[in-house]
Formats: C-alpha cells, structure tokens, sequence
C-alpha cells in the first residue's frame, strides 16, 4: 500500500520512499521540458515604452513548434533597451497543446542584447576606420563585441578569410548567426 505525503513523494507502509513521476499532459509533452522561443517582430520601442500593457502585439498566427493554431496570451517579461531608463514589456504567448512560451522581442534587436543592430555595427565600424570607440557607449561593451565577432571569426570561418572584419560581420548576419554572440 502507498501513501502520498507530498505532490510526488510517496511512502509505502513497509518504511521503503520513492518518487512517483509526474503525469504527462498534452499528449506526452511537459511544459516543464520546453525552452522559450523568440519571435521577432518589427516595431518600434518608443510605443512600447509610452503604451506599456496596451500596446497592440500581434498574435502568432500558430505554434512555431507544433503548428497548433491555439495560441493564447502569457503576460509580459521585462526587457532593458539602450535609451530606456526602465524596462519595457515583452508580450509573451503560450501554446496550450506543446507547452512552448514565446516571447514577441523587436526585430531590431539581437536576443539578449540591449543595443540595436545597428548600433552594434555602426560601434565596430568606427572602430576599425577611426581606431577609437564612438564616445557615445561604454568601452568594456564594444570590445565583447569585438572579441565575440573575431571569435565567431575563427571559429566559423576559413583560415583563409581575408575580407575583413565588417564583411564577417554581414556574413553570420546573412546566414542568420549572431556575429556577437559569445555562444559559438
């Protein structure tokens, strides 16, 4: 005979514990067991951050996982950009079949990364042509990118790469790798 004593630790009356599993949902998918997807969308962070809540986020059509056309709102995270003093919020979606949480993130963004793309890209270029970092950003910042894009470099690229650095960059931007990322 088993006796439960919490969610999942049950005592048989012999003095022997055990754990039992969880049941499974959804046809065998856990919610537990999937990671956030990032969707991208183009807008603009000025109405998030003046709407807050209220901005008008639009639904995915389906889940990118499953394909399941039930899609239902999943509050908001917060996210810190450049030029913002306070978090914005990102809407959050859930597929109720699979479990998968996406999360709407501006498509001028890397993920995990406050400053835009094109600041990124604007900061390597001035300094590759002018030998300085712009002013205008923190210095420790820009050399992680730096760094991050000639270690994208070795590890992706040719010895044989003679293009230059912008052109490497373009390149993972092409193939639709972050050329920052410090993940290789």
């Amino acid at each position: 005979m088993v006796h439960c004593l919490g969610l999942f630790l049950c005592k048989k009356l012999g003095g022997e514990s055990h754990t039992s599993h969880p049941p499974e949902k959804n046809g065998g998918y856990l919610p537990s067991q999937h990671k956030n997807m990032i969707q991208f969308v183009a807008v603009i962070l000025k109405e998030i951050f003046d709407q807050g809540r209220e901005f008008c986020w639009k639904r995915p059509s389906k889940c990118p996982r499953c394909g399941s056309f039930k899609v239902w709102g999943h509050g908001f995270v917060p996210a810190f950009f450049d030029g913002f003093n306070e978090s914005l919020l990102l809407k959050r979606y859930r597929c109720p079949d699979c479990g998968c949480v996406i999360t709407m993130r501006p498509a001028s963004h890397f993920s995990r990364f406050q400053a835009s793309r094109s600041t990124i890209r604007s900061a390597l270029q001035h300094r590759i042509n002018y030998g300085k970092w712009p002013p205008d950003l923190t210095s420790a910042r820009m050399r992680h990118w730096l760094t991050n894009l000639k270690r994208q470099i070795k590890a992706h690229l040719p010895q044989s790469w003679r293009s230059g650095l912008m052109a490497a960059y373009d390149h993972f931007m092409s193939m639709g790798k972050v050329p920052v990322s410090r993940s290789i």
